[in-house]
Order: C-alpha cells, then structure tokens, then sequence
C-alpha cells in the first residue's frame, strides 16, 4: 500500500513526535468506539473516542455495571451491551442506516467514516445531518451511489484500507506535533497540529497550485490549499501572513505562509492537513 513519503531530512522534533504517536489504525476497533460513546453519554467516560480499551475505559464499563446492578467484570458482554439501551443495540452491518437512526452501529459508522478520512462533526450514536453528509462523501469517494444509505456496499468499502497517499511530501516546517490525526474528545481532528512560534515560515509541501489563499470561515482562519498531482491536496491553517496568491504554482519549499493563531486556534500552530480527493490522510502514517 502505498503512502505520503513525508521527507524527514533536519526535520528531528517532528520525527520525535510522530514515533510517538500511534498508527492511524492500529489497534483501533469500532465497537470498543461504540462502547465509549454509550458509556460517554451517561457521564461515565471522558476519555476520546479512540476504539482502544485502555485503563479509562475498562473503569468506565465496571461502574455503568455495578450501577445495572451486573458483575463488575470490565468485559462488555451480552447483558451489558443489553443494559446499555439504544446505545447497545444493532450490531454494525445487521441493517441499512439513514438520518434518524441511533445506537452501536451508528456510533460504530461514525468512527470507522472518521479514520477513513470523512468525520461527522461529533462521535455520538446518532445519524443526523453531519453524519449523512460525511456518509455521502465516503461514498461518492469510493465510487459508490452517494444515497447516504450504510448498506451492504458501503460497509465493504469501510473494510477496505485506509486512504493513502500517492505523492512525496515534505514537512512544511520542524516542529513538535501538539495534536495529533485522529480522536480529539468525542471529535476527530482530520489534520496535525505542529507547534511553533508566530511568524515562523511555512513551506509547501510538495509541487503543485495554489488553489485557495484567503480568510475562511469555520475556524480555519488564514488558509492556504495547495493542489498536488493524483488528486493530492495540502492545507495550511491559522496563518498568521500568506505569502501567494490564488493560481501561483509553488515548489517544493517554497514559502506559503508564517504560523500564526488566526481562526479557531489555541496559541501559535500550524494546522496541517492532507487530503486524496477530499478524503483527509494520516500525515503521520507517511513515516517509513
């Protein structure tokens, strides 16, 4: 499968923090997601929606049990999914999904739409606008009838492999990562946050055009997205300066911006993003 070769030449902080980080789906599995969502919702669990049964979790389970009155064993079996009311019903895949319909396989759905490129706005059990529009993009993506109906073909497609990345990349600036691609809370942030001080230059990831350079709406703020080759777009949010200009083509380095904290954003970063046809990918899973 192929990846963004993401060159990590001098580039030591940013290395440092992706080797920490995990792979996008490793260990990850939708119905331990869905189990976080349904113990999430009745304040027992604060951790993110990560689809990993770590320590959080596993106390989360044993509470929402002794409160059912139900052996508090950790294991979510057939009398805690049961317990769980409309959070714990239908399994992923038993029937077709559309807007207005909840439980385990909509917040399963959610997170599996979420790591492959297509969040919804929260992770939540419930199929509302947000998570029919993300629906219909997943499947216009992958060549399927946008109806925004989870069917039979939908839910193979979400069992195929992540979107990758065809195209070399390089960082676009060296930095520690502050939030990483994946989980945020009951969210998913499509993108990595790298740390550095307001002004710092950043490059241009790769060859291509620039498609977009202005203020957007949303929280992105100062925004600069570049157009690659194979359908390969680069996004550089909360800038603080641009430095192109709509139609420019831009090399490889070549300066597009300096960091800044414009839009949504907590303190000086660069909000880096990559996108295949509009699929958002793990800059992270690039490392070799």
């Amino acid at each position: 499968m192929s990846v963004c070769r993401l060159r990590l030449i001098a580039l030591p902080l940013v290395l440092v923090a992706l080797l920490a980080a995990p792979a996008a789906s490793a260990g990850r599995d939708a119905g331990l997601a869905a189990l976080q969502v349904a113990l999430h919702a009745r304040g027992l669990y604060s951790g993110a929606i990560d689809g990993v049964k770590g320590p959080g979790t596993t106390t989360a389970i044993k509470r929402f049990q002794r409160r059912a009155g139900l052996t508090p064993n950790g294991i979510p079996g057939t009398q805690t999914r049961n317990a769980l009311g409309r959070y714990g019903r239908h399994v992923l895949g038993s029937r077709p999904l559309t807007r207005g319909a909840s439980g385990w396989d909509v917040a399963s759905l959610q997170f599996l739409l979420a790591w492959h490129g297509f969040p919804s706005a929260t992770i939540d059990g419930g199929l509302g606008e947000h998570t029919e529009r993300a629906l219909r993009s997943f499947q216009r993506w992958a060549g399927l009838e946008p109806d925004g109906v989870a069917g039979a073909m939908t839910y193979a497609a979400l069992r195929r492999a992540l979107p990758s990345c065809p195209i070399s990349l390089a960082w676009p600036l060296a930095g520690p990562i502050g939030d990483p691609f994946g989980p945020r809370g009951n969210r998913f942030h499509a993108g990595v946050d790298i740390l550095a001080a307001t002004g710092t230059p950043v490059a241009a990831a790769a060859v291509g055009r620039v498609t977009f350079a202005g203020w957007l709406a949303g929280g992105w703020g100062k925004l600069v997205v570049v157009a690659h080759a194979d359908g390969v777009r680069t996004m550089y949010a909360h800038l603080s300066s641009i430095a192109v200009r709509l139609g420019q083509l831009v090399r490889t380095g070549d300066r597009v911006g300096a960091v800044g904290a414009s839009g949504d954003a907590t303190g000086p970063h660069l909000h880096f993003e990559v996108r295949l046809r509009g699929a958002s990918v793990d800059p992270a899973r690039a490392l070799p």
